[in-house]
């Protein structure tokens, strides 16, 4: 991790990067523009059947254990730290990845819709441990805005469901996180230090990180930290929207004991921190409104802490490489709200607080690779809610959102496996048994409840290769979800001018799901394509109870009623053109449609348009690379009765819209670089489908990065 000479085309090949993870829609910069190209120009030799592939582009959430990215059958995307360079949010290097729409309610928060589906419908992870909680909504969720891109290494996207590996929530993904372990060579002391700086116009961005490396082979730290802070968006056309901005803080200290080569101890400590965020879309009108549906909507504060602890061994008992993982998470989501016209303010606390454990054993047979393994998580909520009346100073304590003092426990077991078939075939397959049980507390609206589940969950998949350089791929599993404290017990306002009902009464959701797939490289271009489909059962949905809340709300109640059938496709091509141009075109579809329980279908909910993005990085000399780019998306006017009733998305649909992007990365020497950003150039007024703000206008952007 020292600093060091810029790294070589060669040297990255020969530690086997994969070659569908070289392209990114954002700049990639000077010192990595050869390394890439290079990639591209060589020949993706993972074969099926090649025992000896290269593993030093590892993924591990599509196997959880490392494994060469063209080695498996599941669809997966991975995006690396140089895309999260620059960006506001961790979220914010998810938008137009393949698969990957990415929806934002407010600024300072973001959410990933995978194939379709969000929220606690994807499993959510940081390094290894469940970062979805007892209170994770089945809607866009802002909780992994709160991890800060200051120290991630890459994160990983898994498409499809990895029922086997992952269970409850990972019915339409998983979206991992995985942070930067600080390493060196040798004996003597080395020390590693970034400094960074970035800045744009559309929302008087201000932020700065610095990270310290130090110590040796056997034992290394890092300490990072990083402070945002924006101002109210300018939107396309001029506008600005008030109040939008917000201010986010973040810190990481990481040891890591590597006694000797088989053997790693990593203590890791993470906060990251928003004191206040507003809720545009609650404070300013949204469509078929008037007025706004709040005085005050402010996040104040969200808050995440993460204690892990994780210890690496390889060759061990059995001969097999043992990974335990305990780690304690605590997200809070603390709330100031107060209606339109209301002179009563909610003070809100909520909390959850989870413990997990899990153990993994993996290692290769004869003919492939294999893991077992179990986790255990313990999740605790609290929650109180408060009003005053700013008239009278008068004071009371309320019903809270969730039932105060409720738990949620899930354990598991599985096993996973992949089997080459001679020379051109491989499968993989695995089976988990999860057991899951929620205890709800008594509120004053609702007695105590219990609820357990318990269920199988699996998935098979399968790759042969056609030649050197195509294969086909399909998979196929099925899995569940299951309800959570959110679910049972919400008592509370909800987007779309909606106010939320506990029922007790739920059971799992359940989904099949197959995809089909085509993978081509060669020496100058690189493609895919991949068609998918969902089936879902018992599905979780909001339903109108025909009541209203004294404000104008409507009352809703989540319920079994629904079931629904997504499909889609992602294709993705990339190329080289001679020694100095890089091209690169991402293309999404999903479709879906849904029965609400009344035996008529309607389009499902929150479906996102055609999106994509076509990106040009050209080398103008050995200092600078230019990277014209463009993002679009269709028009969206297939929407669900919720759809069309939410005051973020226009009942008449949300029109397409395309920008043209550039940026420019100069890097004169090995230690320091710049990069000079421009969008939205023709200063488009849009907004990305579901999302509760318009887009920023024209957009002037610096990022610097000293390195030493």
């Amino acid at each position: 991790m020292r600093a060091g000479p810029k790294s070589t085309g060669a040297e990255r090949v020969s530690r086997g990067i994969a070659v569908s993870t070289v392209l990114r829609h954002r700049p990639i910069g000077v010192a990595r523009f050869a390394t890439l190209l290079c990639l591209v120009t060589a020949t993706a030799g993972a074969q099926v059947g090649v025992p000896d592939a290269p593993l030093e582009e590892i993924q591990v959430t599509a196997t959880r254990r490392p494994a060469a990215a063209a080695e498996v059958s599941a669809a997966l995307s991975l995006i690396d730290r140089e895309v999260l360079r620059g960006q506001k949010l961790t979220t914010d290097a998810l938008a137009a990845q393949p698969g990957v729409f990415l929806q934002q309610t407010t600024p300072g928060q973001g959410a990933a819709i995978v194939r379709g589906l969000k929220g606690s419908e994807v499993l959510h992870m940081v390094d290894g441990m469940r970062m979805n909680n007892a209170i994770f909504r089945n809607a866009p969720t802002q909780y992994l805005a709160l991890v800060s891109p200051a120290s991630v290494e890459r994160i990983e996207v898994l498409r499809g469901s990895p029922s086997s590996l992952y269970g409850s929530d990972a019915v339409g993904g998983v979206v991992q996180v995985i942070n930067r372990i600080p390493e060196f060579d040798g004996a003597s002391i080395g020390l590693r230090r970034e400094f960074g700086m970035s800045f744009d116009t559309a929302e008087e961005q201000r932020s700065i990180y610095g990270s310290l490396d130090a110590g040796t082979d056997q034992l290394a730290m890092l300490v990072s930290a990083n402070y945002l802070e924006t101002g109210n968006r300018r939107t396309g056309g001029g506008d600005t929207v008030r109040p939008s901005g917000y201010s986010a803080q973040a810190f990481r200290a990481a040891v890591a004991l590597t006694p000797d080569e088989d053997r790693l101890w990593l203590f890791d400590l993470q906060h990251g921190r928003q004191p206040e965020t507003p809720r545009v879309d609650e404070l300013v009108p949204g469509f078929g409104q008037t007025e706004p549906a709040a005085e005050e909507f402010f996040f104040a504060p969200n808050e995440r802490n993460f204690l892990h602890i994780r210890h690496d061994r390889k060759n061990a008992w059995l001969g097999a490489s043992w990974r335990f993982d305990l780690g304690w998470q605590e997200i809070v989501d603390d709330r100031r709200t107060r209606d339109f016209g209301s002179d009563v303010r909610r003070l809100e606390d909520n909390a959850s607080r989870l413990l997990g454990a899990s153990v993994t054993a993996s290692g290769e047979h004869a003919r492939g690779g294999w893991v077992v393994g179990s986790e255990f998580y313990h999740d605790d909520v609290s929650s109180r809610r408060e009003e005053l009346n700013l008239t009278t100073g008068e004071q009371q304590m309320v019903q809270s959102r969730f039932p105060d003092g409720s738990s949620a426990d899930q354990a598991a077991v599985f096993a996973n496996s992949d089997f080459r078939i001679g020379d051109r075939q491989s499968l993989s397959g695995g089976l988990r048994y999860t057991i899951v049980n929620v205890d709800l507390a008594a509120t004053g609206m609702s007695p105590s409840a219990n609820v357990d589940i318990d269920d199988f969950s699996a998935d098979l998949g399968w790759q042969l290769a056609l030649n050197d350089s195509t294969r086909l791929v399909a998979n196929a599993g099925f899995g569940f979800r299951a309800p959570n404290v959110f679910d049972l017990g919400t008592l509370g306002e909800r987007p779309g001018n909606r106010f939320n009902i506990p029922n007790a009464n739920l059971e799992s959701e359940d989904i099949i799901q197959f995809d089909l797939g085509i993978r081509h490289a060669n020496d100058r271009y690189s493609a895919s394509l991949v068609a998918w489909q969902f089936h879902y059962d018992n599905r979780l949905v909001s339903v109108l109870t025909g009541a209203t809340t004294p404000g104008g709300r409507d009352v809703v109640q989540t319920r079994n009623r629904a079931s629904a059938d997504l499909w889609g496709f992602e294709a993705e091509l990339g190329a080289s053109f001679g020694n100095r141009l890089l091209a690169n075109l991402v293309l999404n579809y999903t479709r879906g449609d849904q029965d609400d329980g009344s035996g008529s279908d309607e389009p499902a909910d929150r479906v996102p348009p055609l999106n994509g993005r076509f990106v040009v990085d050209y080398l103008l000399t050995d200092d600078w690379v230019l990277t014209p780019y463009v993002l679009f998306a269709g028009k969206q006017d297939r929407l669900s009765a919720r759809d069309a009733n939410d005051s973020r998305i226009d009942p008449d649909g949300t029109d397409g819209w395309a920008t043209i992007n550039i940026a420019a990365d100069w890097q004169p020497d090995d230690r320091w670089s710049l990069r000079f950003r421009a969008s939205n150039l023709f200063d488009e007024q849009y907004r990305v489908h579901g999302s509760g703000i318009d887009a920023p206008g024209l957009n002037l952007g610096i990022d610097f990065r000293y390195l030493w």
